[in-house]
């Protein structure tokens, strides 16, 4: 198991500078200059945006602006904003817990829902249970999240009065409910069909059969036979739907004002602040590959038959 995690490590190195890489090109190569952009309309003399690209290492070659950056990372510096002369690590200390909150939220909604709607369809294939569940997740998965955000907003918020339609700068959990509900509805979707059709054809295996002919309990064999060999493929979706709702939250941080880590990108996009997108994207991608590791190891705990070198 100890080579196995070491091996998965050292591949992490070139996954994470591949992906940094190519978000770091896409931010260069955005029209328009970002220095010259903090003037707006008035008249600039050349010498001073030049003099500005210089302190702030942008007059410098792609190669060794990515350079640079990574080495700061290895301090914790991930760069500062041009417009603020803020350093892009307090802005994410700021927005990542908000972050962190919303998706722990959703997430933990994705999995007990999902997998609660799974296993009941799952049990009763073809049956009017699952027919009903079937057509729920496809309209789920139909619905656009701004459209699900809005219509929240309009049923909960101004009709119902149950919850506020705007997340305050707190962002407490009580008011954290309805946007992540919003943000995890399409993953909901999928783990509730991926939990539904893995218990469908589990139920049907020799293993199933031999449990049942033993005379074993139904719920022992529900709960550790069926439910842990089932839950592999689900789990697998699970661990990269982390980062996946991470980098979703745009659109939901913005209909219900959140001030997160996607509220932090799409300000930063408008503004061409290149440092503030890579810096976030980075913190994700380390996200999507602690929480691909963690599914690897997890495979180990719910099927025994796998063992890692």
């Amino acid at each position: 198991m100890g080579r196995y995690v070491a091996r998965r490590l050292l591949q992490m190195i070139p996954v994470f500078i591949g992906a940094t890489l190519l978000v770091f090109c896409m931010m260069y190569a955005l029209p328009g200059d970002p220095v010259r952009a903090l003037a707006g309309e008035q008249a600039v003399d050349p010498a001073q945006i030049a003099a500005m690209k210089k302190d702030l290492g942008l007059d410098l070659p792609l190669w060794h602006q990515y350079w640079n950056y990574l080495t700061g990372l290895l301090h914790g510096d991930f760069g500062t904003q041009i417009a603020s002369g803020q350093p892009v690590a307090d802005i994410i200390a700021d927005a990542f817990p908000i972050t962190a909150r919303l998706t722990f939220f959703a997430f933990a909604f994705t999995t007990v829902v999902g997998i609660s709607m799974g296993v009941f369809a799952g049990m009763k294939a073809d049956s009017a249970r699952d027919r009903v569940l079937l057509m729920v997740t496809l309209l789920l998965i139909s619905v656009p999240s701004f459209v699900l955000g809005f219509l929240g907003q309009y049923f909960f918020a101004f009709q119902l009065g149950w919850v506020q339609p705007n997340v305050s700068g707190e962002a407490n959990w009580n008011e954290l409910f309805l946007p992540a509900v919003v943000l995890g509805s399409l993953s909901l979707a999928y783990v509730a069909r991926l939990t539904r059709t893995s218990i469908a054809e589990n139920l049907r295996a020799d293993y199933m059969r031999t449990a049942t002919a033993k005379g074993l309990p139904r719920r022992r064999i529900i709960g550790v036979h069926l439910l842990r060999n089932s839950m592999i493929p689900v789990v697998t979706y699970l661990g990269t739907d982390i980062g996946a709702l991470m980098g979703g939250a745009v659109v939901t941080e913005g209909i219900f004002n959140v001030k997160g880590v996607g509220w932090s990108v799409f300000g930063a996009l408008k503004q061409r602040e290149g440092a503030t997108v890579v810096g976030i994207v980075t913190l994700i991608v380390v996200v999507y590959l602690v929480a691909s590791l963690l599914v690897d190891l997890l495979y180990a705990v719910l099927d025994p038959r796998i063992r890692y070198a």
